[in-house]
């Protein structure tokens, strides 16, 4: 007889079930999640269990609680970063615009050493690899290079990504819980200025985005703009 073990914390299922409930849409934003005492019969644990997964989700901006009433999705705020969250789909059609994109790289890799370091991973551990070049209006604006943690997005492999943009497929599949980004000029290698059909001494506006879901590194994505095409606005 074999006996396998978990070694996932009970609050963090629970953490987890409510994550996957919340992105599959059965609670929306402002909705109420069940009381700490369903959940506690639900998983069969104490309600000090349960209440450790909500007040770290409540931490982490996922769910507000209010006192007396009940524990609630709460809205998200990524919106109003300087580098809102969005698809480079949506910001081209609302400008009016026609968007299109060219799939030049989806593959699964193993995670080497600098990689594993920066998902908080182990060495070897599946990312997927995408690369893919926005258009409006059938002008080059964005080189999109992104790796995934596979464990969050699972059948990222299998997206038609000429009708979805990955923002759109990854927003729906890992929640975000928080976003570290930084933008530089820099002078793109070739391989870039190729695809952004530049000159390879033209200065590129990157973005460096890292988002996290779940508690873990969801995707590390570098997005080259040509410098004299494209620009970065925001308000507060």
């Amino acid at each position: 007889m074999t006996t396998s073990l978990s070694t996932t914390p009970v609050f963090q299922t629970i953490k987890d079930y409510l994550l996957r409930e919340i992105q599959k849409g059965t609670w929306k934003e402002g909705d109420a999640i069940p009381s700490e005492a369903a959940l506690a019969q639900q998983f069969n644990v104490s309600r000090m269990t349960v209440n450790r997964a909500v007040r770290e989700l409540t931490t982490e901006q996922i769910l507000n609680r209010i006192q007396g009433s009940g524990t609630y999705v709460a809205q998200q705020k990524y919106q109003a970063t300087l580098v809102a969250i969005k698809s480079i789909a949506e910001e081209i059609r609302s400008r009016g615009h026609e968007h299109r994109s060219e799939l030049h790289e989806l593959v699964e890799v193993e995670a080497n050493e600098q990689l594993a370091q920066q998902f908080q991973v182990q060495p070897g551990h599946a990312l997927f690899h995408s690369v893919i070049v926005h258009f409006e209006n059938d002008i080059a604006i964005q080189v999109e290079d992104r790796w995934v943690n596979s464990i969050l997005a699972q059948d990222y492999l299998t997206q038609d990504f000429a009708t979805k943009t990955p923002n759109e497929y990854l927003m729906a599949v890992a929640p975000l819980q928080g976003v570290d980004y930084s933008i530089e000029a820099v002078i793109p290698p070739k391989t870039i200025a190729d695809m952004l059909q530049i000159s390879s001494k033209e200065s590129c506006l990157v973005l460096h985005r890292k988002t996290r879901s779940q508690n873990q590194i969801a995707t590390i994505v570098t997005m080259w703009h040509p410098g004299n095409r494209y620009q970065f606005t925001g308000s507060f």
